[in-house]
């Protein structure tokens, strides 16, 4: 028995208004029965339309994904994405690393891209019939697929009318409006020439042959050949020539360039992209750089939450007395692969779904790499997670911060003055990341 087409059926499904349930059961005659909402809980899809058939979530679909590699995304993800179609892409992460917190290991949901979500969400509503994400019905599941077509226009849930300009609108079964396009125009669309995406525009359908260049820089170079292609008969290029010249003329060792320094390169610092974390873009240059903490979402930082990287400059005098230029960004998702070997800091909160986009995603292996920072406030226990991890992780604590006696419109040095605690706190933590380059020997004299 062939395998039914999962992406198919919830097309089909939503189409119909009739949208599968989420069940703790395989069976499609107790399925009503062992309905859930709890992912964590469930076990199986439950569609009623067009037959009565359960699915494992964790079958695998159509629908391919490029985060991290292209790989067949599963029935589980595909509907997770759907049922979280109408929040906002950060909700959308956060309520993902939230579900894969309870959920064992091999069985995390996939995190789409906002394109390949975005897409999906289009292609399962009807708006688009194709996609680049998906791959085409093959074999027994294309009947299946055709059948399941057949079975909507039987029942009236996509009848499409013809009308004088060639396309009619219809009522689907749930009462939305769906465009429909008559036989004779579809004919013509079909002939027209589609476009491509970026990749095929940029790179072309074949490799392109640049042998011609190579032969015509030849004539300016003539670096393959001891006569260029424009020297006239019998003259003698100036290569040929000085190949001619005696052995002896040959040892004079030509001009040595001066040794050039290695560029030593910008360590990196991660901060932790969680909103309830004390330290962020907004507020961090102020405090390792002034020694002074002020609320990430103060209003005197306003003109700084835009920022997605930042810069600071500082002097490590066991390493060097030339100063080392730090570069503070929250997110690794711009990282070549040889910046991980930057990467001097990572700021915590304790949140696991932090790492979910590092090259290590476990904390017990990156802090194994990396050194670990947390930050929180005095009188506020520090978090298991974060003990748990080890020595790796260094813990430090800032005044909890009081509007009234250092905001409003007092100038930033009373604010100093009141929290003169905070330059020591920050020179903690400098002395500690000067520690670990030292201890990593790429950063010494």
């Amino acid at each position: 028995m062939a395998t039914p087409d999962a992406l198919g059926l919830l097309k089909s499904s939503i189409a119909a208004s009739k949208p599968p349930v989420l069940t703790k059961s395989s069976d499609s005659a107790s399925a009503e029965e062992n309905q859930t909402d709890s992912f964590v809980e469930a076990t199986h899809l439950y569609f009623t339309y067009p037959t009565p058939l359960c699915l494992p979530l964790d079958t695998k679909t159509r629908f391919t994904s490029q985060n991290p590699d292209t790989t067949e995304v599963d029935l589980r993800s595909i509907f997770f994405a759907w049922l979280q179609k109408d929040v906002t892409v950060p909700e959308y992460i956060a309520l993902a690393a939230e579900l894969d917190n309870q959920l064992p290991e091999g069985q995390k949901v996939r995190n789409l891209i906002f394109v390949e979500r975005l897409d999906l969400i289009t292609w399962l509503e009807g708006a688009s019939d194709e996609s680049e994400y998906i791959k085409p019905v093959e074999g027994a599941a294309a009947i299946a697929d055709g059948a399941a077509r057949a079975a909507d226009v039987a029942g009236g849930a996509a009848v499409p009318t013809v009308s004088g300009s060639g396309v009619g609108v219809t009522q689907t079964a749930g009462g939305r409006p769906v465009k429909v396009i008559d036989a004779r125009l579809q004919a013509i669309y079909n002939g027209e020439r589609k476009m491509g995406d970026h990749n095929s525009v940029l790179r072309g359908v074949k490799p392109t042959d640049f042998s011609h260049v190579r032969k015509h820089a030849e004539t300016f170079l003539g670096r393959r050949k001891g006569v260029p292609s424009s020297s006239k008969p019998g003259q003698v290029s100036k290569s040929a020539q000085l190949a001619s010249r005696p052995a002896a003329a040959a040892a004079i060792p030509a001009k040595v360039p001066s040794a050039v320094s290695s560029k030593r390169s910008d360590p990196i610092i991660l901060l932790s992209p969680s909103a309830s974390s004390l330290l962020r873009m907004s507020n961090i240059k102020t405090f390792l750089d002034s020694g002074l903490y002020v609320p990430p979402d103060h209003p005197t930082l306003s003109t700084q939450t835009t920022a997605n990287l930042l810069h600071i400059t500082r002097t490590l005098h066991s390493l060097s007395e030339k100063p080392y230029r730090f570069i503070l960004v929250d997110s690794p998702e711009q990282f070549k692969p040889d910046y991980w070997s930057r990467v001097v800091a990572v700021f915590t909160t304790g949140q696991i779904w932090q790492f979910r986009g590092y090259k290590w995603r476990e904390p017990q292996e990156l802090f194994g790499h990396v050194l670990g920072i947390f930050v929180g406030e005095k009188g506020l226990p520090i978090p298991g997670e974060v003990r748990g991890w080890g020595s790796s992780v260094k813990t430090f604590a800032v005044e909890r911060w009081d509007e009234r006696a250092h905001g409003g419109s007092v100038d930033q040095d009373t604010r100093a003055g009141r929290r003169w605690r905070d330059r020591e706190t920050v020179e903690e933590v400098w002395r500690s990341i000067e520690a670990y380059m030292r201890g990593r020997g790429e950063w010494r004299r």
